[in-house]
């Protein structure tokens, strides 16, 4: 009896993460119900849309690259059928704390219901877009497996097609079938729909107990090693020319300084969500050179593996003038410098965070995948 027990137990542990992968609708099931809150402050339920001859769900998010690629054309597709009877609606599958810091460097927004609202405005969608990233309960009876991930629906709400919008993520390029468009047209002309299901191309969907990798990710970077160099007024002007290929954010900070440790993690952050990205975070430290120690503990403590400098130098004037003469002394103090050392942004006192990741995030040096 023990020996089943412990033959159950382990079959369990190796089945249930297969189990909790949402399984897609299939062809001729009914549209599963729902009932979640938009973006415009409305909760929309499937009853919603009863009005419809032809319900298209489509399933995406704000941080993937494809499903950003994407927005366009479903506002088009909106906006062609919105007078023909067909209705269209998001939802984003997504739990915020399934993604890494890396897998934001290719957006300005998150997930949240909140940047969702945010993502709206900004595209200006003409269509509901509803969260569903806390429970995952509808997203899961449908089963996208990618972002974007459409289905579509017939007037008795029963799935006639679901897959990708069409065959090219590049919105620059025409796609070769518009696999999406094709199924409305067939199912406003009560015709057949020529294909039923396709594959997705896109990121996979970030479900919560993707967070597991979150928390790995976490700790990899806590292992990563601390250094910390010093910079006289020379180096600090070779770093402000940027010599590199990368856009370099640097901020100037002191331990003895609150307002720079408070908002010191949130550089971090930054850092470690354009990681890959043509992007490097510098820290400059205006602690006394005899404090060495205690900022590195302070560095080590906060995860900043990147390029971490001590001024040495004996004239915090000359520090000053060497960054920004326009910089008035007090810190903290924080610039963006594009390679060849134009300065897109200085700020003397704390930062945005918010505002500064979208302006890093819109320069040339880096934006969306398809600009």
């Amino acid at each position: 009896m023990e020996k089943n027990f412990l033959i159950s137990s382990m079959l369990c542990f190796v089945l249930l993460p297969l189990l909790l992968q949402a399984r897609q609708l299939p062809i001729g099931a009914a549209a599963p119900d729902f009932n979640l809150p938009a973006t415009d402050g409305k909760n929309y339920t499937l009853s919603s849309f009863a009005d419809a001859k032809v319900l298209a769900v489509v399933f995406t998010c704000n941080h993937c690259p494809t499903a950003q690629a994407y927005e366009e054309r479903i506002k088009q597709l909106t906006s062609d059928y919105a007078g023909k009877g067909m209705r269209l609606v998001a939802i984003m599958p997504n739990n915020a704390e399934g993604l890494r810091y890396d897998e934001l460097g290719y957006t300005d927004l998150g997930d949240s219901f909140d940047d969702m609202k945010q993502r709206a405005k900004d595209k200006q969608f003409n269509f509901p877009y509803l969260y569903d990233g806390d429970s995952e309960t509808v997203s899961r009876a449908y089963g996208p497996t990618a972002t974007p991930h459409i289905f579509i629906f017939d007037k008795d709400r029963k799935l006639r097609y679901q897959g990708r919008i069409d065959d090219m993520e590049n919105p620059a390029k025409k796609p070769g079938s518009t696999d999406a468009r094709n199924a409305v047209e067939a199912l406003l002309q009560q015709r057949e729909v020529p294909v039923t299901v396709t594959k997705v191309f896109g990121c996979s969907v970030k479900w919560k107990d993707k967070s597991g990798s979150v928390e790995k990710a976490m700790q990899a970077w806590a292992k990563e090693p601390v250094s910390l160099d010093t910079v006289t007024v020379s180096g600090i002007k070779e770093l402000l020319k940027n010599t590199s290929s990368n856009l370099r954010l640097i901020n100037i900070w002191a331990t003895w300084c609150v307002p720079c440790v408070a908002e010191f993690p949130e550089f971090i952050i930054l850092a470690k969500t354009f990681s890959e990205r043509d992007f490097e975070f510098v820290s400059i430290s205006a602690d006394e050179p005899e404090k060495k120690d205690k900022v590195l503990q302070f560095l080590k403590k906060k995860y900043s593996s990147g390029k971490n400098y001590l001024f040495t130098g004996k004239d915090k004037y000359e520090l000053i003038e060497a960054v920004d003469p326009k910089w008035q002394g007090a810190l903290p103090y924080t610039v963006l410098v594009e390679p060849g050392g134009k300065i897109v942004y200085a700020q003397q006192g704390e930062i945005d965070p918010v505002a500064l990741r979208k302006l890093i995030f819109h320069n040339r040096m880096i934006g969306p995948m398809y600009k």
